[in-house]
């Protein structure tokens, strides 16, 4: 259910409005998703991940196979940016679960 973009509680009504904007609240339950932020974690995680997968993959095909710079450019530029694309929408919503279970809430002070 997290990694479906569907709401936290109910697993039934969708978690984004767009692309990556989250809606207002589940129009099954009535959750509020005012109360999760998300913030730059998931574009961060996201940039590390695929940085690693990325720059592995090339630096075993070069070492391995010695190919053309067109041929890198060919293969890891559609790569970084596809798949930074295809993660970044289930990870939001992984961490808009998470928050959901662990009850996450902003900092505060008592006084």
């Amino acid at each position: 259910m997290t990694m479906r973009a569907k709401c936290p509680r109910c697993g039934k009504g969708r978690l984004f409005d767009g692309f990556l904007a989250v809606a207002k609240t589940c129009p099954r339950c009535g959750l509020d998703y005012a109360e999760f932020d998300t913030g730059d974690g998931a574009a961060v995680f996201i940039i590390l991940i695929a940085g690693f997968v990325i720059v592995g993959a090339v630096l075993y095909v070069e070492v391995h196979y010695q190919p053309p710079y067109w041929v890198h450019a060919v293969i890891w530029l559609p790569l970084a940016i596809l798949l930074p694309l295809l993660l970044l929408r289930p990870f939001k919503s992984w961490l808009i679960a998470q928050q959901y279970k662990h009850k996450a809430r902003e900092g505060r002070l008592d006084k």
